[in-house]
């Protein structure tokens, strides 16, 4: 009887990929608003084993989207305290948060029938009770 041989590459384990510090090293540069795709690069992942270390990993996501958070609360930071910086450009940090952090402009909807107010009738409890 034939034993099936694995096809390809065997699967590299995180302890084997990633530095000993890795935590730390995602976390602190995160804290400085570095980007997963920063972190990833660093870290010298592809996308696909970033993603079966964040199935097979609980250690690794949760370290993930802690990173995630202190990005973006860097970056929350940045516009805050730029509040007065003539030269900060507002506008390239609001799409970088747009982009990054999948901010939306505010949408409103119209409550109207092809641009005319709707129309309302008040009724009484009687006439709507025995119609």
């Amino acid at each position: 009887m034939k034993v099936k041989r694995p096809v390809g590459k065997p699967k590299v384990k995180l302890e084997e990929k990633l530095p000993i510090n890795w935590r730390v090293i995602i976390l602190d540069n995160m804290g400085e608003g570095a980007s997963l795709q920063e972190i990833k690069a660093m870290m010298g992942l592809c996308n696909s084993t970033h993603e079966r270390f964040l199935k097979e990993n609980t250690e690794y996501a949760e370290t993930i989207k802690k990173g995630i958070e202190l990005s973006e609360a860097w970056w929350i930071r940045q516009g805050r305290v730029n509040l007065q910086n003539k030269v900060f450009s507002f506008v390239g940090w609001y799409m970088n948060m747009k982009n990054r952090f999948g901010w939306k402009d505010k949408t409103e909807t119209d409550l109207t029938s092809d641009g005319k107010a709707l129309e309302f009738k008040v009724i009484s409890y009687k006439e709507a009770k025995h119609g």
